[in-house]
């Protein structure tokens, strides 16, 4: 009688917490169940990714490594991974001083600066991308590489310097006088007291990049189309997917090698990057 007795108030909390917390259940559900579903496909034999069946009869873990020796899987990751890597470092080396710029000096145009800024994060790319074409591929020479995409993050980003921007609007400006009194430049300011109190921000903005030049389809398919060793994981997926249209649980565990990386720095670096974001909004 009494352990029914003390089931029953532990069960009322269960049940308080499942209705309270329903809608966030059903999102986490609704967001998880797509990744569930690739990685159970992923490890099916071919038969049975074709029918129904929801759970593997059989774990067939040799498709990871039928998908990873494929021709060219390697050659997509090196080079998915250069361009990420890269244009992340390039977009965050060239935005965080602008963004300082803008966010802490006052000069003549600074608003004006600021509205080219928010302009060009709204201009979509498939409107420059003929005259940009033209001059990589036309001028430079430069079609069938991933450089057209990499070179021009080193002439900063919109969205990272708007990021970094409102979070440097956040910092005391107490801070940053304190660092001048001390002797300090602007160079060194940015350097010694702005980047240390900057790091959410900058986790998040590189994250954001990241994420971008990763999963980044429609710049590897003007660019770099024409030469398979140019391709990244992106378009080299959509070229799996042709010819393995009917084997799906190798087209699963592709896209499951893809997205692995992304899910993995999100999980480690996630507290970081839920900062940054929450704080970039504190002030305008």
């Amino acid at each position: 009688m009494t352990s029914i007795s003390a089931r029953a108030p532990r069960r009322s909390r269960v049940l308080s917490w499942i209705a309270l917390h329903s809608l966030a259940v059903g999102a986490a559900l609704f967001f998880v169940l797509p990744f569930v579903f690739i990685g159970l496909t992923a490890l099916m034999s071919d038969r049975q990714a074709l029918t129904r069946d929801l759970w593997p009869h059989e774990w067939h873990w040799g498709n990871l490594r039928t998908v990873w020796s494929t021709p060219g899987f390697l050659t997509w990751w090196r080079n998915t991974l250069l361009y990420a890597v890269l244009g992340t470092v390039l977009a965050l080396v060239s935005s965080l001083p602008v963004a300082y710029a803008l966010a802490r000096f006052s000069f003549r145009g600074r608003n004006a600066v600021l509205v080219v800024v928010i302009a060009t994060m709204m201009l979509p790319p498939q409107v420059v991308i003929v005259p940009m074409y033209l001059f990589w591929a036309g001028q430079l020479h430069l079609s069938g590489t991933l450089w057209p995409l990499i070179v021009p993050l080193a002439f900063t980003d919109a969205f990272t310097v708007f990021l970094l921007r409102q979070f440097l609007l956040t910092i005391p400006q107490e801070y940053l006088d304190a660092a001048k009194m001390d002797g300090c430049g602007d160079l060194k300011t940015l350097v010694r007291v702005v980047l240390p109190m900057a790091r959410p921000a900058i986790v998040a903005a590189a994250l954001f990049q990241f994420f971008a030049c990763w999963n980044d389809y429609f710049g590897p398919q003007i660019y770099a189309s024409e030469n398979p060793a140019a391709w990244t994981l992106s378009y080299g997926l959509a070229s799996f997917k042709g010819a393995h249209h009917t084997d799906w649980n190798l087209t699963m565990a592709a896209t499951l090698l893809v997205m692995a990386p992304v899910v993995i720095v999100f999980f480690f670096a996630q507290k970081a990057f839920v900062e940054g974001v929450t704080l970039t909004g504190v002030k305008g």
